[in-house]
């Protein structure tokens, strides 16, 4: 598989108080294409500033990222607005929907900042809603009116609506209730069996066993890296065994 993602030295330094932390130590990584990645750790270790600075929220202190052949990590923040517009989608824990627009008007407003053919956004957006198991009714509520579970659906299909060459997800099940979770993440393992890239941050064990590859940080390094066959209801267990053992290791 190709290389969509790689890293060279990176590093992310704050200052907090006149004193430097140092979040990310020079980081060297590859995501691949196609992979589900889960990143791991405790508070602190510094999985979300990996992820914002991956997919180009947040620039790093040192070092480079290289999306494909173009180094990211050079460029000014109006290229890196169009750069995750044109590449990433994002899905959060908090999902910062529009209030005052329905599902469709949220899914169309950040479709149609990339595409002017409206048609196909539209046809594009049904679509997705349907195959995340939302219904044609839902289509017209707003924002208010969702369950938890299905408002995070809505925002699986605004991150996917671009059809971006990777998705970014910072502990996208941390709010749900078990059931809700479960249907999120079966949409991200559907999306992911179809050759989507995902980053995911996640402190939760049933999440990270949707992973095909789990990096376990701590203090701004990779402490720990585990592969593992695609998901599959069939070797759930000896799945859970291999990544608890493994976390076990790690000092989970």
């Amino acid at each position: 598989m190709k290389t969509i993602i790689k890293t060279d030295k990176l590093c992310k330094t704050f200052s907090t108080g006149g004193v430097q932390q140092h979040v990310i130590k020079n980081m060297d990584l590859e995501i691949k294409e196609g992979d589900f990645t889960i990143l791991m750790g405790s508070s602190g270790s510094g999985k979300s500033t990996l992820l914002y600075a991956l997919s180009g929220m947040d620039q790093p202190s040192m070092g480079k990222i290289y999306f494909g052949e173009q180094e990211i990590s050079t460029f000014r923040n109006d290229q890196l607005a169009l750069f995750r517009r044109m590449n990433c989608g994002f899905v959060f824990q908090n999902i910062y929907l529009l209030d005052n627009m329905n599902v469709l008007d949220n899914i169309l407003t950040n479709g149609l900042l990339v595409s002017e053919k409206k048609k196909e956004i539209v046809s594009r957006a049904k679509q997705l809603l349907l195959r995340v198991g939302l219904t044609e009714e839902d289509f017209k509520k707003f924002p208010a009116s969702l369950s938890g579970g299905e408002a995070q659906r809505v925002g699986i299909v605004r991150a996917l609506i671009n059809q971006p060459k990777i998705v970014f997800a910072d502990e996208p099940t941390g709010a749900l209730n078990s059931a809700s979770g479960k249907d999120v993440l079966d949409v991200f393992t559907e999306v992911n069996q179809t050759g989507q890239s995902i980053v995911m941050v996640t402190h939760d064990v049933k999440t990270a066993l949707r992973g095909n590859r789990i990096l376990y940080m701590k203090d701004g390094t990779i402490q720990g890296e585990l592969h593992l066959e695609a998901y599959t209801t069939n070797n759930l267990d000896a799945r859970r065994s291999k990544v608890q053992y493994f976390l076990d290791e790690m000092g989970w």
